[in-house]
């Protein structure tokens, strides 16, 4: 504990930090404005169904628990680690923010419809607040651990984690009929190229980044 306030101690006392910390959150707030914007249009413009060579050929599986409870997983182990050196914060936040308005581009432009046997969601939770019904491609549950593998991709462990969670979490959207299969598979492209246009556009903030990762 005294390490992190330490941590935060210092950079608080940064002021090239607290102005990219401050963008950060002010391009995340926008972003998921966007993406409320993105995602209600895209499901009131919601079209038929298609059929899918992964989805077409594999029963619906109750997986609500992962569906829902992952994510969050995955945000409180994110928030930790950030908690834990904040110099990683506005390369992060930035990161995330770009993910997120690219991904809205991309689920404003085609309008597929959900699955035929896409699994029920019966808890009214949190995380419904953050998903639409027509917001489908690409996969944002499998994008975001992908872009969490490559931003902390020098720290082997937390690469492998992050891989490993992608891949459960790949699984359990299309054992639920989530996501089309196409949806999964492209978030790794997609989101690996979101990731070198953070590398290009945020150089100051990934310097400062990288010399903290351990």
């Amino acid at each position: 504990m005294k390490d992190i306030m330490k941590k935060w101690n210092v950079a608080l006392k940064d002021r090239r930090f607290l102005i990219s910390l401050l963008i950060g959150l002010i391009y995340l707030g926008i972003s998921l404005y966007i993406n409320f914007i993105a995602g209600t249009y895209a499901t009131e413009q919601v079209s038929n169904s298609v059929t899918d060579i992964v989805l077409s050929n594999t029963r619906v599986y109750d997986v609500d628990l992962y569906f829902i409870y992952g994510p969050l997983v995955l945000f409180t182990f994110v928030a930790g680690l950030l908690l834990h050196n904040p110099k990683k914060l506005p390369f992060t936040l930035k990161s995330i923010s770009l993910f997120t308005v690219i991904r809205s581009v991309f689920i404003s432009l085609t309008h597929l419809g959900p699955f035929p046997t896409e699994a029920i969601s019966t808890s009214s939770n949190w995380f419904s607040k953050f998903t639409f019904g027509g917001d489908l491609f690409f996969s944002g549950h499998t994008g975001l651990a992908f872009l969490m593998a490559l931003i902390f991709w020098q720290n082997k462990t937390l690469r492998y984690i992050f891989l490993a969670y992608s891949a459960f979490i790949a699984v359990v959207v299309l054992l639920g009929h989530y996501h089309y299969s196409i949806d999964v598979l492209a978030a790794f492209f997609i989101t690996y190229s979101i990731y070198h246009i953070s590398v290009l556009f945020l150089k100051e903030d990934q310097a400062a980044f990288l010399p903290s990762l351990s």
